[in-house]
């Protein structure tokens, strides 16, 4: 994220969720995909609209940022709308995932 260096805190929970990979390959296919952090900019969850690295999810490259919207994924940046339809909001795969960590950490 460009401009805000992340916390001892923030750049801990980043690595983190980057462990337990991508939220929607785990949920879906039971399978580990790398992941990078999604900043939840919009939402109930952050309704200022500003980047907190504290409100990111892991998804892998192409349920993040490539552009596809087929029946094997659905990417977020592209297709918010199906991404949430087909995947869950985006509050609650960060439930999910703090979920995870806890248990994971």
């Amino acid at each position: 994220m460009k401009g805000k260096t992340p916390r001892k805190e923030e750049k801990e929970w980043l690595d983190k969720i980057c462990q337990v990979g991508c939220i929607v390959c785990w949920k879906e296919m039971d399978v580990y995909s790398p992941a990078e952090p999604h900043h939840i900019v919009s939402g109930p969850l952050n309704p200022r609209g500003r980047k907190d690295h504290m409100l990111t999810i892991p998804l892998c490259p192409a349920h993040h940022r490539f552009n596809l919207n087929n029946d094997q994924c659905v990417s977020r940046h592209y297709y918010k709308a199906e991404f949430e339809k087909r995947y869950g909001t985006e509050a609650k795969l960060l439930e999910e995932t703090k979920k995870i960590v806890e248990k994971l950490h």
